[in-house]
């Protein structure tokens, strides 16, 4: 599903989605397909099922998003590690 899709579908809704197609260009995510597991009215139970997707399957690609943005836009970040006691 695209993006406008999802907005026409889920309007003013917080939405947990995984990535189906995806690609990176400038150190941004570009989500071509998406699919919708679950909507929400607020950002916080989204965080809370979003938890629950990664812990279970953390290879899999989710993303929260807001339906009343007309635009997503993911940026990349390089994972540096853990921090632990010397």
């Amino acid at each position: 599903m695209k993006w406008s899709t999802v907005r026409e579908h889920y309007p003013e809704k917080w939405v947990l989605v995984e990535a189906i197609e995806a690609s990176s260009l400038n150190s941004r995510r570009i989500i071509e397909e998406m699919s919708v597991m679950s909507d929400f009215p607020d950002s916080r139970q989204a965080w809370t099922e979003y938890k629950k997707f990664h812990l279970a399957e953390p290879d899999r690609e989710f993303y929260i998003f807001f339906t009343g943005n007309e635009s997503i836009e993911v940026i990349e970040q390089p994972f540096l590690g853990f921090r632990g006691k010397p």
